[in-house]
């Protein structure tokens, strides 16, 4: 009888109601069902739509979630949640469906912090993390580099964005080139066809003072801004935009830094190993540069599959089982969802 925790885990902090269930270390579902196209006439994530979208969403996903791994709830030995950081909103749903399910089947509940689960999921992956690892996480929200001695209790904070993060800045300039929503999967297909060294547009943070300040920090608000200004001039002369070129470019600006940072963070640290996480490491480039710098400096480059990188269910349940299986004291039933939690505080 195979007697590894069997835990289910409840992911809503932003846009994608995911449900996950694992077994120790092995992956048996990942449900999503994601409100993205709802708001992609709007350009953005509309926190009240997400929250309604998770609302409706959340029992079908959890049934279709028990019914592909062939589990009962009842089976269910404990349930994990994220309760932040993330949009309030969404995130009360999942914190308030994780409660209800572990009132009522008698279960422990564990509140997970949502970039720790970025680092966790790669487990189901890999196997076990390396102690310690490097993460680098870069999303919509996020973009950070950690240390991290324990995914289930230590995780230090090296650097993070002190304006726009990766994703985000991926997802303006798309806007600026006349792509969709989200931008990251299009600029990235458009890159293919382009120039990544056709255009120089700014590198933040990465020299004199401001590295001596910001070492490990992230800054891809004037690289929009860049971007923006080098399309209106192109636009006021009357001239056409080579809008591959520039999204090669752009992404090339955003990746070189990226990876810059993440392998300088590496040797200063004496850490060997590299996870990269995060919606953003679906990225083709972003992967295919990391390994370079990687395989250079001699450093174990760690990525999930793209489809565990974006926000999921499974994620959470795979930091979920691995506070079952070292015997941390699960989170109390007043946990809450915490829209700013910090990444030091890896449970609720």
């Amino acid at each position: 009888m195979n007697d590894e925790p069997l835990v289910l885990g409840i992911e809503t902090s932003c846009d994608e109601t995911g449900i996950g269930i694992v077994r120790g270390s092995t992956l048996l579902v990942d449900a999503v069902a994601s409100s993205v196209d709802e708001h992609a006439r709007f350009g953005g994530v509309v926190p009240e739509v997400a929250s309604r979208a998770h609302l409706e969403a959340m029992v079908p996903t959890l049934e279709r979630a028990c019914r592909d791994a062939g589990v009962a709830l009842r089976d269910i030995d404990a349930v994990a949640v994220t309760a932040g950081p993330g949009l309030a909103g969404a995130l009360l749903v999942g914190v308030a469906a994780a409660k209800a399910l572990a009132v009522g089947l008698g279960k422990p509940i564990y509140g997970v912090n949502h970039l720790a689960a970025h680092v966790a999921v790669d487990v189901l992956e890999h196997g076990p993390l390396p102690e310690p690892t490097m993460a680098l996480l870069v999303s919509g929200g996020h973009s950070s580099l950690l240390l991290v001695p324990d995914v289930t209790g230590d995780v230090r904070p090296l650097g993070a964005t002190i304006d726009d993060a990766a994703g985000e800045a991926f997802d303006k300039v798309a806007r600026v080139l006349g792509l969709p929503f989200p931008g990251g999967p299009h600029i990235d297909r458009v890159a293919r066809e382009g120039d990544r060294v056709a255009i120089d547009f700014p590198r933040g943070l990465t020299t004199g003072r401001d590295l001596d300040r910001y070492r490990f920090d992230f800054s891809f608000s004037g690289l929009k801004t860049a971007v923006s200004r080098w399309v209106q001039v192109r636009q006021a002369a009357g001239e056409s935009v080579p809008v591959a070129d520039v999204a090669a470019s752009f992404q090339e600006a955003v990746v070189d830094v990226l990876t810059r940072k993440a392998v300088a963070a590496c040797r200063d640290q004496g850490v060997d190993d590299l996870l990269i996480g995060g919606g953003v490491a679906a990225n083709s480039r972003l992967r295919a540069l990391a390994q370079e710098r990687c395989d250079r400096a001699g450093i174990r480059l760690r990525v999930p599959r793209p489809g565990l990188c974006t926000d999921n269910g499974a994620m959470v349940a795979a930091l979920g089982a691995q506070f079952v299986a070292r015997g941390r004291t699960p989170s109390l039933l007043d946990l809450p969802a915490d829209s700013s939690m910090p990444v030091t505080s890896v449970q609720a």
